[in-house]
């Protein structure tokens, strides 16, 4: 039943998205006259499309948005989680990571771990020499790719600038329905603050509608809702129990209900700046309409709480001052981030939503987006997030990033006929070494260490006897090039946010990556073992006082 004061007798299938995306709701039936429920009261038109789609003339009392999706949902729920899960896999299951190998990969593999072993057996020396030769250069190549696109996006600036004179020349009753999608699992202890820093945004409120999605089983998370007394443009929705449960499948259903002509993602620990709403509807306004994604650049309010944060900060300085341009200037293919993520509702369901089979999915959509010639912004603003300062839960979380491009690789390697023709050589080539060559870096980082400390422990002629020297010095000058360009990069990332003191943190990236290779196994045994496992990450863990670096923020928009 969909609740005491809706008779779901008149509640249509065929019209579920019809009723939550335009806020109205057949609620009962007097004499010839349907009583409606509207959101925002019916205009003339909207009127008369209601009354042709009831088929009966109305009448129209007022109804919160919450009800009439809550009363959705309860009715159609199964249809909204069907899509969710199965949407993408129906229109094209070449482009989902639900099932992990096609046959053809399976085959391939088959193929290739049988010469593997065989050459292994035959010649086992020859073949561990090339293998780590082959490792090596992949290594090498994906580290000078990523440096030379930074160094290359180093030179502009291309976040839209925005001017507060254009942000007061805005008319609120001019601007568009905003969504704002929150996924949340598990995460009681934070939803009060969650409340507060969205409710911080500077948006009119009858244009801002923020869903919050709660899986079903979570009845804390929804009971600390409650007791935060949100708004009524807060609109908690329930995801049915269903399988993969993860964030995209949430976020799928967050995409059906949604009313807004524009769509942002924001985690439950996030705090956007508060005109970051208003920055990018100006900014979409300016930019072609190929454009479909605004990304705001990511920074952490706990930077300088630990060793791990302190890297974290480095790591997303480079990446959003750096590599972001330099891929947007090249015109190649972006992975989105995972949250803050602005964009285009229509064009976000013509592209299929998210694969909620892909825990990386951020990454897979940016390059379903470039394969039909959209292109990704970059919007002037900040969101402040929580860095994870324990490294347990950082590996965790890593593990999941990093068996997303591993599945993202796999699912577009499946046609690279297609892709090629789609895409072309030049950007096929960036996401071979940028989607397909990030796990193989990190898988190398270990065997690559050993390798170097045993040049130091072991005499060479020693080691000669098991490596050729030509091999063991090239695999070692990758390494440490590797590492050294890295080292660089990080180094960079800061000066353009003004946070110098993190500086000379960026010589410790190699004992970053030692921590990104043990969560690449990690990852490797999972896409084996649980494809479509979620691992959570745990926030609010932080000790640090968010206030303590409010000044700093406001002086460059990061972390100091």
């Amino acid at each position: 039943m969909t609740g005491p004061d809706v008779a779901s007798a008149l509640l249509e299938r065929e019209l579920r998205h019809e009723y939550v995306r335009n806020g109205w709701l057949p609620l009962r039936r007097e004499g010839d006259v349907v009583v409606v429920g509207a959101a925002q009261p019916l205009g003339r038109s909207q009127r008369a499309r209601v009354e042709k789609l009831i088929g009966s003339p109305i009448t129209v009392e007022p109804m919160l948005q919450s009800r009439i999706v809550g009363a959705v949902m309860a009715q159609f729920g199964a249809d909204f989680a069907f899509e969710a899960s199965e949407g993408l896999a129906q229109r094209d299951q070449e482009l989902s990571a639900k099932t992990v190998l096609s046959r053809t990969q399976q085959v391939c593999l088959a193929v290739v771990l049988i010469l593997l072993v065989a050459a292994g057996i035959l010649w086992p020396l020859q073949t561990l020499i090339t293998v780590i030769g082959a490792a090596s250069v992949v290594f090498l190549a994906s580290t000078v790719f990523k440096f030379s696109i930074a160094l290359f996006g180093s030179r502009f600036d291309l976040a839209e600038r925005i001017a507060a004179d254009d942000l007061r020349a805005l008319e609120d009753d001019e601007l568009p329905i905003y969504t704002v999608l929150v996924p949340v699992f598990r995460e009681a202890r934070i939803v009060g603050r969650l409340v507060e820093n969205l409710g911080r945004l500077d948006y009119p409120a009858e244009r801002l509608e923020v869903l919050i999605l709660v899986e079903e089983e979570d009845d804390e998370t929804r009971d600390a809702i409650a007791l935060s007394n949100p708004p009524d443009n807060f609109v908690v929705v329930t995801i049915p129990k269903g399988t993969p449960q993860t964030k995209p499948r949430a976020c799928n259903v967050g995409l059906q209900v949604a009313r807004g002509e524009f769509l942002v993602i924001y985690d439950a620990e996030d705090a956007p700046e508060p005109d970051q709403l208003k920055k990018t509807v100006v900014a979409f306004h300016r930019s072609a309409p190929e454009t479909v994604v605004m990304q705001a650049a990511l920074n952490y309010f706990n930077a300088r709480e630990n060793v791990l944060t302190r890297m974290f900060a480095l790591e997303y300085s480079y990446w959003f001052d750096y590599m972001l341009p330099g891929l947007d200037v090249r015109d190649l293919p972006i992975p989105l981030g995972g949250t803050s993520n602005h964009f285009r509702t229509a064009a976000l369901r013509e592209l299929g939503g998210w694969d909620p089979y892909n825990v990386t999915e951020d990454a897979d959509l940016g390059i379903r987006a470039s394969a039909l010639g959209y292109r990704v912004g970059v919007v002037d603003s900040t969101t402040m997030e929580e860095a994870t300062s324990r490294i347990g839960i950082f590996i965790g979380q890593r593990s999941r990033w990093i068996k997303g491009y591993m599945q993202t690789a796999l699912v577009h390697a499946r046609r690279p006929v297609r892709l090629l023709r789609n895409i072309g050589w030049r950007r096929f080539g960036a996401f071979a070494l940028l989607i397909g060559g990030t796990p193989i870096t990190f898988l190398g980082v270990i065997p690559f260490t050993v390798i170097l400390i045993a040049s130091f422990l072991v005499p060479l002629a020693e080691l000669s006897a098991v490596f050729p020297p030509l091999v063991l010095w090239l695999c070692l000058l990758n390494f440490v090039a590797g590492n050294a360009l890295m080292v660089y990069l990080n180094m960079m990332g800061p000066y353009k946010r003004g946070a110098f003191r993190l500086v000379a943190w960026a010589l410790l990236n190699p004992i970053y990556w030692l921590l990104h290779s043990i969560a690449s196994y990690k990852a490797l045994w999972q896409l084996i073992t649980k494809p479509h496992y979620w691992q959570k990450t745990e926030h609010g863990l932080s000790e640090w006082v968010p206030e303590a670096d409010a000044e700093g923020m406001a002086r460059t928009g990061s972390a100091p």
